[in-house]
């Protein structure tokens, strides 16, 4: 079987793009598994498919499967480039779209500058809703990891994530730290670390483990999970600028009951075909 595919980042955060609405796309986790392959497929952090919505009120479905095989909720980075992806293939001619997702719907728009923004929903805080074990809705919580008893933020974005502030991201333990966090077992269905350090009250460099992937370059959700965490615990204000080792995205939330809307940018790197 022959795949046409195309290849995107955002800020880093990289993505094998199929167009599933005008060809076939029906894969197993073992060929997903190929296409993420950087030495022997394509390579990426996510798979992005584009479908037919199943929804009235959508124009688009959209399903991300991480490099290892396994479907996810939500992808932030991924947004924006399904969002250049559909405009770019003619697939709309809207500068703002409607995206079914697992979570529901979100709304990307293509600004004038290149740059796209996408308004990501409501940031839930209940235990139940990351999922997390845990009765009460604090915004601080323990966690012992290590030997050590991290105090962290959980916030799902339609994914689950959980942030805690660092002096140092450069030498922030993500990789040791990453993998425990993410399968801890207070996260039934697993989470992404995020690392933060706070440089003044609008300004915070991040690092993400995500889910299934590993750190990346960039992780769109992790960034708005990461600012809604830091304007929870009083410790930043929106608009909140956010330094990842890939770039720059800006994330703006005015509070509980307002949906969070992230900023940024969305390449495309070369289109092809792959024969699976």
């Amino acid at each position: 079987m022959k795949l046409k595919f195309t290849k995107m980042h955002g800020l880093g955060n990289d993505f094998v793009v199929l167009d599933g609405v005008r060809q076939s796309v029906s894969l197993t986790p073992e060929q997903l598994r190929y296409l993420g392959d950087r030495h022997f497929g394509v390579g990426c952090d996510q798979i992005l498919l584009v479908e037919k919505p199943t929804r009235p009120e959508a124009d688009f479905r959209y399903r991300i499967f991480n490099a290892d095989g396994g479907e996810v909720e939500q992808c932030g980075n991924g947004a924006r480039c399904f969002a250049r992806f559909v405009h770019d293939q003619g697939l709309t001619d809207r500068r703002e779209i409607r995206v079914e997702t697992q979570k529901g719907i979100i709304a990307p728009r293509l600004e004038g500058d290149g740059n796209v923004t996408v308004d990501m929903g409501e940031p839930r805080f209940l235990p139940a809703e990351i999922p997390f074990l845990h009765d009460d809705d604090v915004v601080i919580h323990s966690l012992d990891v290590a030997d050590e008893t991290l105090e962290i933020s959980v916030v799902s974005m339609g994914n689950p994530h959980a942030v805690q502030v660092v002096a140092d991201v450069e030498t922030a333990p993500v990789g040791a730290h990453g993998p425990l966090i993410e399968n801890h077992e207070r996260f039934p269905q697993r989470v992404n670390a995020g690392f933060m350090q706070i440089v003044d009250r609008h300004t915070i460099r991040l690092r993400v483990y995500e889910r299934g992937a590993g750190e990346t370059l960039a992780c769109g959700t992790g960034a708005c999970a990461a600012a809604v965490a830091g304007i929870r615990r009083g410790e930043l204000e929106s608009p909140v600028r956010v330094h990842t080792r890939g770039g720059e995205l800006t994330i703006a939330w005015g509070g509980e009951g307002r949906p969070v809307l992230m900023t940024g940018p969305a390449v495309t790197v070369f289109t092809g075909e792959i024969e699976l």
